[in-house]
Formats: C-alpha cells, sequence, structure tokens
C-alpha cells in the first residue's frame, strides 16, 4: 500500500501548492524562495545525506552512463525533428522533454517499493541524469538554439519571444565570439549549479573510499526529509493550467516525446544493464520518472515563465505513477 501512497502523497503536496496559490495565500512569486533553497540547500543536503548513510559501490557509475545517454539522446532528437518551429517551442520541448526527477520524487518512490537500500542505484542514476539536467539540457538549448545566457527570449527581442526558426550566425567574428561565449556558459552552468557540484563531490569521496562523518549526515538528515515536500510544493506553487490551445499542444507534445523514450529506456535497463534484478528494477523505476525539477527552473530563465512547465510536471508525474506502478508490478522484484 505504501508503494502507492506515497507517489500520491506527492500529487497532493502538488496540488496544496497550487490551491495555496490560486486562493492568495502565496504569491504569485513566492515559488522563487523555494526554488532557491531547494537548488542551493535543500536537494545537496538529500544527496549528502544519501552517500552518507547509504553504501555506493563505485562499479554502479555504469548506470551513471546509461542516465546521461538517456537524458541527452532525447534533446538531440528534439532538436532535429522540430528544426522548422519556432526558438519558443523548441526550448519550451528541449528543455521539458528530456530528463528525469528522481531526487524529489524517484527516490520516495523507490524507497516504499524496495526499502532505503534502493536509493542507492537510484542516486547512481540521478548521478549521469544530473550533468544534463542540472546543466546540460539548458546549455545544450542555449547553444543549439542561439539562446543569450541571462536573459528571457522576451528581453531579447525587445519583448517579443522570436518566431522564425533559428538561422547559424555566418559572420566570422560572431562565429569566434560564439565560441568564447560557449565555453564561458559552460563552465557557469556547470559548476555554478550547487547540486551538480555535491555529485562530484560525493564521487570523489567514493572513488578515493572516503566515508562521510557520521554528524555529517545527522546534520543532512532534515534536509532530505524536506526534499520531497519542498520540491512538490514549489511545483504546484508555479504551475498553472494550459491558458490557451497552444499551450495544450505544447503540453501534448512534450507527453509525445517523454513517453516514447520512457519505456524504451525501462527496456533497455532491464534488459541490457549488467546488474542483479534488484538494481536493473530500479534503474527502470528511474527510466519512467517525470519531469525534472531543473525544467521548471530553466524554462523559467530562458522563457521567462515555467507555469507550464509546472503543469507539464505534474501531468508526467500522474503518468510516471501509472507506468510505475505497472512495472513493479511486471517485474516482480
Amino acid at each position: 500500500m505504501s508503494a502507492i501512497l506515497t507517489p500520491v502523497g506527492l500529487l497532493l503536496i502538488i496540488l496544496a501548492g497550487y490551491l495555496f496559490r490560486r486562493f492568495g495565500l502565496f504569491g504569485q512569486k513566492d515559488y522563487r524562495v523555494l526554488q532557491t533553497a531547494e537548488f542551493n540547500i535543500v536537494l545537496p543536503g538529500a544527496i549528502v545525506y544519501s552517500f552518507a548513510t547509504n553504501p555506493h559501490d563505485i562499479s554502479l557509475l555504469w548506470i551513471s552512463l546509461f542516465a546521461f545517454f538517456c537524458s541527452f539522446i532525447p534533446v538531440v532528437c528534439i532538436f532535429i525533428a522540430t528544426r522548422k518551429r519556432n526558438v519558443t517551442d523548441r526550448a519550451f520541448l528541449m528543455l521539458n522533454g528530456a530528463g528525469f526527477n528522481l531526487g524529489c520524487f524517484c527516490f520516495p518512490v523507490v524507497q516504499s517499493f524496495w526499502g532505503a537500500g534502493a536509493v542507492v542505484p537510484a542516486a547512481m542514476f540521478d548521478i549521469g541524469n544530473c550533468i544534463m539536467v542540472a546543466a546540460g539540457t539548458n546549455v545544450l538549448t542555449q547553444q543549439l538554439l542561439h539562446i543569450q545566457p541571462g536573459k528571457t527570449l522576451a528581453e531579447q527581442h525587445a519583448g517579443s519571444a522570436p518566431t522564425l526558426p533559428y538561422e547559424k550566425p555566418k559572420d566570422r567574428d560572431a562565429k569566434r565570439l560564439a565560441r568564447r561565449a560557449l565555453l564561458r556558459t559552460i563552465a557557469k552552468s556547470f559548476f555554478g549549479s550547487v547540486p551538480f557540484d555535491t555529485y562530484l563531490l560525493m564521487i570523489a569521496l567514493t572513488i578515493l573510499n572516503v566515508k562521510i562523518p557520521g554528524w555529517i549526515a545527522t546534520l543532512c538528515e532534515p534536509l532530505s526529509g524536506a526534499n520531497a515536500l519542498m520540491s512538490m510544493l514549489m511545483v504546484g506553487m508555479l504551475m498553472d493550467l494550459p491558458q490557451s490551445k497552444h499551450d495544450v499542444r505544447e503540453v501534448l507534445a512534450v507527453v509525445a516525446w517523454r513517453l516514447p523514450f520512457s519505456i524504451i529506456f525501462a527496456l533497455a535497463a532491464w534488459f541490457l544493464l549488467p546488474f542483479s534484478a534488484s538494481i536493473r528494477a530500479v534503474a527502470v523505476i528511474a527510466s519512467l520518472a517525470p519531469i525534472a525539477i531543473f525544467s521548471t527552473l530553466f524554462t523559467d530563465k530562458v522563457l521567462g515563465n515555467a507555469k507550464l512547465a509546472g503543469f507539464s510536471l505534474a501531468l508526467t508525474a500522474i503518468i510516471a505513477l501509472v507506468l510505475m506502478a505497472i512495472a513493479h508490478a511486471l517485474m516482480g522484484v
């Protein structure tokens, strides 16, 4: 029963955040306070707690590599397949069509399915996933679509988002400046992400076989416990229902991209990964996870409005809940 109640509880927290904002208990921009706390304090603390309280086998880094490709491939496919669409729509699909919500959604689910030990392979999956969702997807989207970092599309185009497909710069000087800006953007995006930096530190400690002191785990335990609440409440606060037929089409397009890839990656995890059935089962559930919390952050920064991304996350969370329950029953682990 707890295997079902845990993800349902996460969805109810999203609903509570939405209703609190809708009835004026939260302001329209209050979600950004939780956003800052979640990405800079709570989620890094949850990562540290996971590594401090569970042994992490270095061989599980193969799962991290698998997860990286699961998060990378859809972004490239979406970019190629949508080359005739406008930049705004392409950016939304690229930012929300790939990557997985593991720390805030999948961790509680796999723990309810198989106990605390299941968080270990899920965390190793999240290492590869985090390379993309915490920075890589945003960098790829900005560079491939020629979006200037630090400004929304509306700010870059005098208050209106571009409607024509992206055209590569042809001027030699522009190309040189773009290459220099790319290196700065990559460095800032990756090493400016606290969760990504935390994962790098945890990997280094694992490779060096350095045990994290118990007092650090004790300090981080409240943050780990608050992770699901903070992230799901934030999503509820920032999401809103689609306002037009175009919004509905964009949400359905995200689902249409994510669903086939999720099933393909889940099958690959079960039949191709060289691990025990219990570890492969966790990888399957991770492959079915909904949109990453980071997608709402980057959609806000690039498009200036994360409400549709928040609704997309909530919708994919419901779909993921159904898929995870079916997968759990079929695997019989």
